[in-house]
């Protein structure tokens, strides 16, 4: 099977947040293959672009034909395209050999830097924008390339549907990142209807490269065979999530990350996979089945920090671990979200060592804290006679805080965290570790220390 070709036409940004790098990081992160055409080189970083060189456009051509001729092309995106010379030629490489196109009208880098000239905007509706499959404009570009005044949805709305009747592109999706509110909007009109989609707006300053990266993606999902509305709809998950994730580097606006989409996968798999190696430990073991508390053990995991954001980043035993004749027994094999008390304690111990992503709660008794300190472990803990009522309001709260108090009493995360129990609450002692394989194997040691 032909593996599925992605041809970026943009400009190279120095910096890695956008352009020509963002996309191809894009396409990789989606499962196609990625080539390019450069359009123009710029000097530029999280700050500003304090230099731009444009590339001759026989050598764009050049660049096109030398990738569609040999390799071949199942999509193609464009981006920075400065100058009317080099809109006319790639329009005409598009014209002659028809491919999906996804058109990203940039005008303006995030820096505030003109990215397009003003005598060019016409040759962009006239001669691009009737070849495209999809057009990504953001709201001011909408307001350009329509007259469309944008301040609500509606008229996000009315912008996507003038730009297709009036320039015939197949879709359009005006993305609502600049309009206020909770949520971002973009508005897909393609086939005669609107398609809302919806994001929650993410906190950060640090957005370089979204709309690189959305119409990337939209390109890639077209290279592999995806229709426009489904390859819209990817496209948002995918940037949404790379915003969540986005790096901050440098001074001003730091770049989205794409890579985290490949990256999240990849950890959510290594997690699962220590679990299971824990468990293999855990059940080998006959004497841990001293440890096992009345509500069972759970071992749990998180994805790493940048990457944990709640409970369901951290996986653990769907029905927790419990003695079954002289072993212990996993109820079910490790998931994500299994565990909200251990994962909470974990996300907390995170905030002060991120290299501390593993814990599980077993039995509480002083035969099993003595055999804890013949092993040299460092050992704190907290009383929920001190918790203040304000805690004690909020649900689910008072692990944390109990966490907290554990670690500033040690000064740093401890091996062990001790809780005493209160009214209703079997004491318990939680075991702490870099991974769930190195926790399991501490339950090991103090369980075979036991006389």
């Amino acid at each position: 099977m032909k593996h599925p070709v992605a041809l970026t036409v943009a400009g190279s940004d120095s910096g890695g947040g956008a352009g020509i790098e963002a996309d191809l990081k894009t396409f990789a992160a989606l499962g196609v293959h990625g080539a390019c055409a450069i359009t123009a080189v710029t000097a530029q970083n999280t700050v500003a672009v304090t230099g731009v060189q444009e590339i001759d456009t026989e050598l764009i051509e050049k660049q096109i034909r030398a990738v569609a001729d040999d390799i071949g092309v199942d999509a193609a995106k464009t981006g920075m395209l400065s100058s009317s010379g080099i809109i006319s030629c790639v329009a005409r490489y598009i014209g002659s050999r028809p491919v999906p196109l996804v058109v990203d009208p940039v005008m303006v880098s995030k820096s505030g830097a003109k990215l397009l000239r003003d005598d060019a905007i016409r040759n962009l509706q006239e001669e691009l924008l009737p070849l495209a499959t999809v057009v990504t404009p953001n709201i001011p570009e909408a307001e350009a390339l329509t007259g469309v005044k944008i301040t609500q949805v509606r008229e996000v709305r009315e912008a996507a549907r003038v730009l297709v009747e009036r320039f015939g592109p197949k879709a359009c999706v005006v993305k609502g990142g600049h309009l206020t509110g909770e949520r971002c909007v973009d508005v897909l009109y393609v086939n005669g209807s609107f398609e809302e989609l919806e994001s929650p707006r993410v906190a950060t300053k640090n957005t370089h490269g979204t709309g690189c990266v959305f119409s990337a993606a939209i390109a890639a999902e077209l290279a592999k065979g995806s229709g426009v509305i489904q390859s819209v709809r990817t496209a948002k998950a995918f940037v949404t999530n790379a915003i969540i994730h986005s790096l901050g580097l440098g001074r001003g606006a730091g770049p989205v990350d794409p890579s985290s989409w490949l990256e999240i996968e990849r950890e959510r798999l290594l997690v699962l996979n220590k679990l299971k190696e824990a468990l293999e430990v855990l059940e080998s073991s006959p004497a841990v089945r001293r440890l096992v508390p009345e509500v069972r053990i759970n071992l749990v995991m998180s994805l790493p920090a940048r990457y944990a954001k709640g409970v369901s980043d951290v996986a653990g035993v769907p029905g927790r671990i419990t003695d079954v004749g002289d072993r212990v027994r996993a109820a079910a094999p490790p998931a994500f979200g299994a565990s909200s008390h251990v994962a909470r304690a974990v996300l907390k111990v995170m905030e002060h060592d991120d290299r501390v992503r593993a814990a599980a709660d077993i039995r509480f008794s002083d035969e099993i804290l003595t055999a804890i300190r013949r092993l040299g472990l460092l050992v704190s803990s907290y009383d929920r006679k001190d918790e203040p009522p304000s805690v004690k309001k909020r649900e689910g709260s008072t692990i944390q805080w109990g966490v907290e108090q554990a670690i500033k009493k040690v000064g740093r995360v401890p091996d062990i965290i001790c809780d005493p129990g209160g009214m209703g609450k079997e004491p318990i002692i939680k075991v702490l570790g870099r991974d769930a394989a190195e926790v399991a194997k501490t339950m090991v040691k103090i369980a075979d220390g036991l006389r």
